[in-house]
């Protein structure tokens, strides 16, 4: 079976270069978080969360510790998506925290070059295992991941967030090095 960058290639394209225009014909990058992202990371998080967006610090930290584990989609003057992921100390898994996509963008296959650029990285250092939640009503993402080969590992896992936060927990394996 075909990994899924090879099933959804990127075209011979880098992470870092443009490859989509959104309606004002910008083209849209993907590429690595800075410090200065942090104001349209935190707006972008409120739009596509918000009954419970990160808390302005939490991005402040995120970017501190796992700046190289944010991929944004900049257009040049906004941003239109993220994708946050960590890797366990011993690489053996990575838990993607977060994926968003603005409202405005959606439905263009942006979520999906984003993770499929995350799965590319993770297969590069080696990673066994990509692990992330997901809300059970979440018809959309749960096709997404399941389009990139996730399965689950159970039913719902009921306040797993805490209360009436219940969750799917989705799971790709990479295989082995």
């Amino acid at each position: 079976m075909a990994v899924p960058e090879e099933r959804f290639p990127l075209l011979g394209r880098r992470a870092d270069q443009a490859f989509l225009a959104d309606s004002s014909d910008r083209p849209l990058t993907m590429r690595g978080v800075t410090d200065t992202d942090l104001p349209e990371l935190l707006r972008v998080d409120r739009e596509v969360f918000p009954e419970d967006p990160y808390p302005y610090f939490v991005l402040r930290q995120h970017i501190d510790v796992h700046g190289d584990r944010i991929l944004v989609l900049d257009d040049g003057e906004y941003l239109h998506g993220y994708v946050l992921f960590v890797t366990t100390s011993d690489g053996y898994v990575c838990w993607v925290l977060s994926l968003a996509v603005s409202a405005d963008q959606r439905g263009r296959g942006l979520g999906k070059r984003l993770m499929l650029e995350v799965l590319r990285q993770l297969r590069r250092e080696r990673v066994h295992e990509v692990r992330l939640t997901v809300e059970p009503t979440n018809a959309a993402a749960i096709t997404l991941y399941r389009t990139l080969g996730f399965g689950t590992d159970g039913g719902v896992h009921r306040d797993y967030l805490g209360p009436r936060e219940d969750r799917i927990i989705m799971v790709l394996g990479l295989g082995s090095a």
